[in-house]
C-alpha cells in the first residue's frame, strides 16, 4: 500500500465491542454502528482500509495478520446457534501489513507479518454492522497484554501516519468489563447502570477530554473501581492505541457514543484527532445513552 497523504487525517475509533449477541440484538450500540459507518464514510471518505487493535488478538509481541483474506472466528461458546451462523468474510490487507511493520521498527518496537488470516468478535461483531459490505481490507493487529498503558499510547503514535493515509485505525475493546458480574445470571439488558461503572466511565469521560494523560496512564491507582471494572485491563487497553494513533496527547478527544448493558458492560465509543467531534455532532449521536 501506498503512504500518498491526504489533506486531513481521519480520525481514530475506539469501539467497545460487548457481547457476540450484539451482533444479533444490537440494542443502542448496536443501531450506532450501524449509523455510524455511512457517517464517517460522508464525513471522511470511505477509508482505505481498516487496522483494528483487538482485546482477542493478544500475542507477545505486536503481529500483524496479512493474509489476501478473513473470515469471521467465533471465539465464544454457549450462544444461540443463530450466532454461529453469521459471516464475515473480508479482503485482507498484506500490503499494508507491510507498511505498517516498518512504522513500527521504525520506532524501536518489535512486529511480525504473518500470512494468516481470521477475524476475532471484537472485529467482525462491530465491522458487520458498520461495513455489512465487507468491502473494505481489513487488518487485524495482535498486540502484547502486557504493555503498559503508555507503551500501548506510544504503540498507537508510532501508527499515526496511516490515518493521513486513508485508513482507519480502531481500537476494540469494552470501556468496563467485569463479566464476574454474570455470576448470578445476565438478567436484563437494559437493567440500571451499576454505580461503580457510572463512576468509572465518568472519570474516564472527564480526565479523556482534559486530556489528562498523566492520570489516565496511571488509572489503575487514580479510576474509581477499576479493578472492579476492568479485573484485567486487556479490554481497556486498546483505548490507549486509539488514542495515541491520533498522534499527540493534545488531539482533540470525544466520546461520541455512551449505553450500558446489563447494568455494567459499557458500550462507549470515543473518536480521537480533528474530525472526531464531527462524529459527536452528528445526528447520529442522539441513540447515545
Amino acid at each position: 500500500m501506498g503512504s500518498i497523504m491526504q489533506a486531513n487525517p481521519l480520525p481514530t475509533l475506539y469501539i467497545s465491542h460487548g457481547s457476540p449477541m450484539t451482533a444479533l440484538d444490537g440494542g443502542p450500540a448496536g443501531r450506532y454502528w450501524r449509523d455510524l459507518g455511512p457517517a464517517y464514510t460522508a464525513a471522511f471518505g470511505k477509508p482505505k482500509a481498516i487496522l483494528v487493535i483487538s482485546a482477542h488478538s493478544l500475542t507477545r509481541e505486536p503481529v500483524l495478520l496479512a493474509a489476501e483474506r478473513h473470515e469471521a472466528i467465533y471465539d465464544f461458546g454457549g450462544f444461540p446457534d443463530a450466532l454461529y451462523q453469521l459471516r464475515y468474510d473480508a479482503p485482507g490487507a498484506p500490503a499494508l501489513a507491510q507498511r505498517v511493520a516498518g512504522l513500527l521498527a521504525a520506532a524501536g518496537l518489535p512486529a511480525h507479518v504473518v500470512n494468516e488470516g481470521g477475524l476475532d468478535h471484537g472485529i467482525w461483531t462491530p465491522l458487520r454492522s458498520m461495513v455489512p459490505e465487507a468491502d473494505i481490507p481489513v487488518l487485524p493487529l495482535a498486540w502484547p497484554p502486557n504493555w503498559s498503558p503508555a507503551q500501548l499510547f506510544g504503540l498507537g503514535q508510532a501508527l499515526a501516519p496511516l490515518a493521513g493515509e486513508g485508513v482507519l485505525i480502531i481500537g476494540s475493546g469494552a470501556m468496563t468489563h467485569n463479566l464476574r458480574l454474570w455470576s448470578g445470571g445476565r438478567g436484563p439488558i437494559d437493567a440500571p447502570e451499576h454505580p461503580e461503572s457510572a463512576a468509572f466511565r465518568n472519570w474516564f469521560l472527564d480526565r479523556t477530554v482534559e486530556h489528562d494523560w498523566p492520570a489516565l496512564f496511571d488509572y489503575r491507582t487514580r479510576a474509581p473501581h477499576a479493578a472492579h471494572m476492568h479485573p484485567t485491563d486487556e479490554h481497556l487497553l486498546p483505548f490507549y492505541v486509539a488514542a495515541g494513533a491520533a498522534g499527540t496527547q493534545d488531539a482533540p478527544a470525544a466520546r461520541v457514543h455512551a449505553s450500558v448493558t446489563w447494568g455494567h458492560l459499557a458500550m462507549d465509543v470515543y473518536a480521537f484527532g480533528t474530525g472526531g467531534q464531527a462524529l459527536a455532532d452528528a445526528s447520529l449521536a442522539t441513540t447515545a445513552g
